[in-house]
């Protein structure tokens, strides 16, 4: 039991601030679901999956009596959100991965034809960003999470359709993360999360570039596609 308590407690020291280590794993393996993703790979989902278990006891930060004693609601509720979305998308795009290695034996072990949402479906994601936002931040401020409670409700409601779009396939979940990132790194670093502040960083440039990556597969997909269907009517 000691082992484990030193295990769960254990910390990186950087001059005076003292990072957990279960918070830099954590987001080590939410770097390894983002690639995933990027590269449309099954095993994106539980890899996130297991990131989001260990974030959810760094940032109950009170709760499990950890060095800092800081509960971001917000935060720790988007890592169960994570899961059970998660678990969804695990199912979606392993059906969608039969579907297309049935149909394509050169498709590379790839989950996911990236497409654009439709206009209705962009609505939807911008309406419940701020809806949602606005619903949930006096709910986290009734139960006491950290300050600004808005941002805190932004970046939950982001992360669920961001994770959202992404079981769905919409080439515009990249940028909702870009949106989550801008708002997610001053929070962060003022509630003394050093760790996933910086990862926040560097995911605001990865979620760029993950947006143009599935955008150039689109476009070849639709490339594809047109050519094929010339092929077909000549």
């Amino acid at each position: 039991m000691d082992l484990i308590h030193a295990l769960f407690d254990a910390q990186l020291t950087i001059g005076d601030q003292h990072l957990l280590w279960r918070e830099i794993v954590g987001n080590g393996f939410g770097l390894a679901s983002a690639l995933g993703g990027m590269r449309r790979k099954v095993w994106a989902w539980p890899v996130g999956i297991v990131g989001n278990l260990l974030l959810l006891t760094v940032f109950l930060g009170a709760v499990f009596a950890t060095p800092n004693p800081v509960n971001l609601l917000g935060q720790a509720g988007r890592q169960v959100m994570f899961v059970v979305v998660s678990v969804y998308g695990w199912v979606q795009w392993r059906r969608t991965q039969a579907q297309l290695g049935d149909a394509d034996a050169d498709s590379h072990g790839v989950a996911v034809v990236p497409r654009w949402a439709s206009w209705r479906q962009r609505v939807f994601l911008v309406v419940a960003l701020v809806g949602g936002t606005a619903l949930l931040t006096p709910v986290f401020r009734a139960l006491e999470s950290y300050e600004p409670v808005w941002a805190d409700a932004w970046i939950f409601m982001g992360s669920l359709l961001a994770t959202y779009g992404m079981a769905k396939g919409w080439v515009e979940f990249w940028l909702i993360w870009v949106a989550v990132d801008v708002v997610g790194v001053p929070l962060l670093i003022s509630a003394g999360f050093y760790a996933s502040a910086f990862m926040y960083v560097f995911y605001g440039a990865f979620t760029l570039v993950g947006f143009f990556v599935w955008w150039r597969v689109n476009r070849r997909a639709a490339a594809e596609a047109e050519a094929a269907a010339a092929g077909a009517t000549a």
